[in-house]
C-alpha cells in the first residue's frame, strides 16, 4: 500500500513534466530569433530603441522561465521525500509540505510571462494559423492592448491591498510548524501582473514594428 501511495504522489507531479518540455522547445531558435539592435539595416533611432527594449525584456523573461523550470524538479523530489517520510519513517514535515506549494505558485504565477514570449499559451488556432503575418500581427497586438493589459492592471489592483494587509501583520502559515513566509506567497499575485504585463509590452512593440515596417521584428 505505501508503494502505490507513493506512486500515486509522485505520478501526481508527472503533470508538470510538460513545462520542462514548453521550457526547452525551440530554446534555441528562440534565442536566435532575438534582435540584434546593431543588426537592423537602414532602421531610425526609434526602431532601435524598439529593438533593444524588446531584446532586453526577452532575454529576461527566457533567463528567469529556464530558472523556473528548476522548480518542477524540486517539486517532485521534495514530494517523494514527503511520502517516504510519512509513510516509511511515520514521520512528516509540514515545511515541506508547504514547500511545494510554494514553488507550485512560483512556477506557474511567475512563468505565464515565459509562456506568453515563447508562445506556450494555449491557443484556439482554427483561424488564426491561417492568417498572414500581419493579420497574426493584428490579433496579438490588439488583444495585448484590448484584454491582456487591461487584465494584469485588474489583478494588480485587486491583489494590492490583499497583499497589503498580509505584509502588514507578516502572515505566517497558519499550521504549526509551517514556513512563517505566507506573506512572500501572497506577493506572487502583483508580481505575476507585473511582469506579464511587461512582456506584454515588449510583444505589442513588436507587433506594432510588423505592422509599422511590414517586418518582424
Amino acid at each position: 500500500m505505501p508503494v502505490s501511495l507513493l506512486l500515486d504522489e509522485v505520478g501526481f507531479h508527472s503533470r508538470f513534466s510538460w513545462v520542462l518540455s514548453v521550457l526547452r522547445k525551440e530554446e534555441t531558435t528562440r534565442w536566435a530569433m532575438i534582435p540584434s539592435p546593431s543588426g537592423i539595416k537602414k532602421g531610425s533611432k526609434q526602431v532601435l530603441n524598439w529593438a533593444s527594449l524588446i531584446q532586453t525584456v526577452d532575454r529576461f523573461t527566457l533567463l528567469s522561465g529556464r530558472l523556473l523550470a528548476w522548480c518542477a524538479l524540486a517539486m517532485a523530489l521534495l514530494t517523494a521525500a514527503v511520502v517516504i517520510l510519512r509513510y516509511g519513517f511515520s514521520t512528516g514535515s509540514i515545511a515541506m509540505q508547504e514547500a511545494v506549494t510554494y514553488l507550485h505558485g512560483s512556477l506557474f504565477m511567475l512563468g505565464v510571462a515565459y509562456a506568453l514570449t515563447s508562445g506556450g499559451h494555449v491557443r484556439v488556432d482554427i483561424f488564426y494559423r491561417e492568417f498572414s503575418a500581419r493579420q497574426r500581427a493584428w490579433v496579438d497586438a490588439l488583444g495585448g492592448i484590448v484584454f491582456l493589459l487591461p487584465l494584469c492592471a485588474v489583478i494588480m489592483i485587486l491583489s494590492w491591498g490583499y497583499v497589503g494587509d498580509a505584509w502588514e501583520i507578516r502572515e505566517s502559515s497558519p499550521e504549526p510548524g509551517g514556513i512563517p513566509y505566507l506573506y512572500i506567497l501572497k506577493t506572487l499575485l502583483p508580481l505575476m501582473a507585473i511582469n506579464l504585463a511587461i512582456a506584454g509590452m515588449a510583444d505589442i512593440l513588436r507587433n506594432a514594428h510588423t505592422l509599422i515596417r511590414h517586418e518582424s521584428l
